[in-house]
């Protein structure tokens, strides 16, 4: 048994230590927003915080996450968070979405980098594309997403 908090709430859940966060959250607990892309830590599709930083949770066993936090799309973009707030608001104007596979891993990506920014800094296009090199878009639209990033920035200025 792991006792897992997830999006502020706990979760105890019977599952091997070993098994990757993203599964825990798919298969047994039913949030499906977190997205299987690659399961070798490649595409960045299955992107999650925990304790605040971007992780791989297709890689990730649940026993790290044990006694940390875990924060889901579901939580960042819900309105609670203002920077998760900012970086979907962003995405919606700029029309980020093309078949929007790879959103959830994409805007947890940003949320993650742009909670690290220092109050009111402006991050460069160059920032911005090593910030988001790990996150793979099959569509392209990288120009988008790095004008939304750039976006949310100048909105939690």
């Amino acid at each position: 048994m792991s006792v897992l908090t997830i999006n502020g709430r706990e979760y105890t859940v019977d599952v091997d230590p070993s098994t990757p966060i993203l599964w825990t959250l798919r298969d047994t607990l039913g949030m499906t927003g977190t997205k299987f892309g690659c399961g070798a830590a490649l595409c960045g599709a299955c992107t999650v915080h925990l304790d605040g930083q971007a992780i791989r949770s297709c890689v990730t066993p649940i026993a790290a996450a044990e006694g940390r936090k875990i924060t889901t799309i579901e939580a960042a973009t819900d309105g609670s968070d203002p920077v998760g707030a900012a970086v979907h608001e962003a995405w919606v104007k700029h029309d980020v979405a093309q078949c929007g596979y790879c959103q959830s891993g994409q805007i947890m990506s940003a949320t993650a980098f742009l909670q690290a920014q220092p109050k009111g800094k402006q991050p460069t296009a160059a920032e911005i594309d090593s910030a988001m090199a790990g996150n793979i878009c099959r569509c392209g639209t990288y120009a988008r997403i790095r004008a939304a990033v750039a976006d949310a920035a100048k909105v939690l200025a």
